[in-house]
């Protein structure tokens, strides 16, 4: 049986799949039996018609257990008695859904990757890019194959559903801080890069104190202003416009830091030093000869390598947001969800590339953890990277309320997991966590240690290790032994997801031991 193709009849009455008439949301799958519950005739029948949803009521589940066969299940009762996932009819388009999944992929992590090339040279860089890439897309195979199963598109019900409540709590957990690290990264970049592009615009050379120009109160201000307006929105569909709107200003982030590698000279000069920005040097000494520090290294291992694993892994972490854009994607199957989840992923892993590559080849071993302030290095009052700063404020601002959205998700599945949607919770989750936030970000060290803590934490557990050992759990024995080849290759990627995470951690460790870690001095 085909798992990309919607079963017969799962999708030919969209007003019958998409309507609830007890007006109740996604927590109501909080109601569910335990894994030992499942009937392998529901899973294995579910597997083709994702967004039929045949599993999620309990007592359809128990009465068809054993009592009828798969064909007789579906043919009987699964237009009469279909369970809704949710209350509300899918109405977001693919280009929505491909936006708003690339805009969660986005985020400021591609402001690290020349600084994460610097330190892995070119070639192995690209080596870890395609293969963070590749394994981010089969992950979410597995996460919409165990969407698909068990009729669940909430990442905690499948833990649930595989564990009971520890796989719920274990999902919840992970997916609120892994969030709520991104959230902080993207709103320590309107902490640092805001005042700056204030203080280029009005031309302040030292500033006195202003207001205005203390990162802390802009980092304020902006969140209520324009990010918890956005937040309150009850669907996260609703942010499509923004998010291609975020994506365009990272597109133009991109096209200046092409046009500025052929626009720099190398090696540089602070502008403090020379306020021309070293027009007149280039990079041959006086012997005809390149200079060492102007060559791109193809393969480099320091320190600092050990950062660039979290980093990466940090950059493609999407997987909270992709069963939520699943749910509101309009006639949705896993066929075409994948392939929103492809789009996007391959469409930031261009950009990522690009960007990282141009990056580096600008100002090689000298390229900061936050690519940014290296160019304000040589010109703070350069207008075209005034403008970048601006567009890249812009996106990082418009990608908070798509993370935020998960995480008010998966704190009402731990805390209220049987109450219906209701507004003033809804607006008071936002509220509390964008003020966490906020309090997070004006005390956080450094954004190089948000990435490479976080990273090396929280997102193996989504993208590796929870999709696999989920999909080993739900999917049942009888469609595909233990030992069958699918499961053989989960439990591998499984394994991989521990790797990835104590090798990070003891590398980071063991850098912050030695004193010599980025994100321990504060340079």
């Amino acid at each position: 049986m085909s798992e990309d193709k919607p079963a017969e009849g799962a999708e030919t009455a969209p007003s019958e799949t998409n309507a609830l008439p007890n007006g109740r949301g996604h927590d109501a799958i909080d109601e569910m039996p335990p894994p030992s519950k499942i009937s392998p005739a529901a899973d294995g029948q579910t597997e083709t018609a994702p967004n039929s949803g045949q599993n999620a009521s309990p007592n359809r589940t128990e009465n068809t257990e054993g009592n009828q066969t798969e064909g007789h299940e579906f043919t009987s009762s699964a237009e009469s008695k279909t369970p809704r996932f949710t209350d509300f009819e899918g109405k977001t388009s693919v280009g929505m859904s491909v936006f708003n999944l690339g805009n969660a992929i986005m985020g400021s992590g591609i402001l690290g990757l020349a600084y994460a090339m610097a330190n892995t040279g070119v070639v192995l860089f690209l080596v870890l890019l395609t293969v963070v890439a590749a394994l981010s897309s089969y992950s979410i195979h597995l996460l919409l194959k165990s969407s698909g199963i068990v009729g669940i598109r909430a990442y905690e019900q499948l833990g649930y559903r595989a564990f009971g409540t520890p796989g719920k709590m274990a999902a919840g957990i992970a997916i609120t801080l892994q969030n709520i690290g991104a959230m902080s990264s993207y709103l320590y970049i309107v902490k640092y890069e805001f005042p700056l592009v204030i203080q280029a615009f009005l031309k302040v050379d030292k500033p006195a104190g202003e207001w205005y120009l203390n990162g802390n109160y802009l980092v304020i201000i902006v969140s209520i202003a324009v990010i918890l307006p956005l937040a309150l929105m009850k669907q996260l569909g609703y942010l499509g416009y923004t998010s291609g709107f975020s994506l365009s200003c990272m597109v133009f982030f991109l096209i200046a830091v092409i046009y500025k590698k052929f626009n720099v000279p190398c090696p540089f000069v602070d502008f403090t030093f020379n306020g021309t920005a070293g027009g007149l040097l280039n990079i041959t000494d006086p012997g005809g000869e390149v200079d060492p520090s102007c060559a791109p290294k193809m393969a480099n291992l320091n320190s600092q390598t050990a950062y660039t694993i979290p980093i990466l892994a940090f950059a493609f972490v999407c997987h909270p947001e992709v069963l939520p854009i699943y749910t509101e994607l309009r006639n949705p199957t896993k066929k075409k969800m994948q392939h929103v989840a492809n789009m996007s992923i391959a469409v930031m892993y261009v950009m990522y590339f690009l960007a990282a590559l141009f990056g580096y080849l600008t100002f090689y071993g000298e390229v900061e953890a936050e690519l940014l302030h290296t160019y304000s290095r040589i010109d703070p009052y350069d207008t075209l990277i005034l403008c970048v700063r601006v567009a890249v404020l812009t996106a990082v601002t418009l990608t908070v309320p798509i993370v935020l959205f998960p995480v008010r998700r998966a704190i009402q599945q731990m805390m209220f997991p049987n109450k219906t949607f209701n507004w003033p919770r809804h607006i008071a989750i936002a509220f509390i966590l964008l003020a966490f936030i906020n309090l997070l970000v004006i005390f956080a060290p450094n954004i190089l240690g948000i990435f490479g803590i976080i990273g090396a934490t929280s997102a193996p557990c989504l993208i590796f290790i929870f999709p696999a050992v989920f999909y080993i759990r739900i999917v049942p024995k009888e469609e595909e032994p233990l030992r069958s080849t699918p499961k053989i290759l989960a439990a591998c990627f499984a394994g991989l997801g521990f790797l990835f995470m104590i090798m990070s951690l003891s590398f980071i460790i063991i850098d912050w031991t030695l004193g010599s870690s980025n994100a321990s001095t504060g340079h």
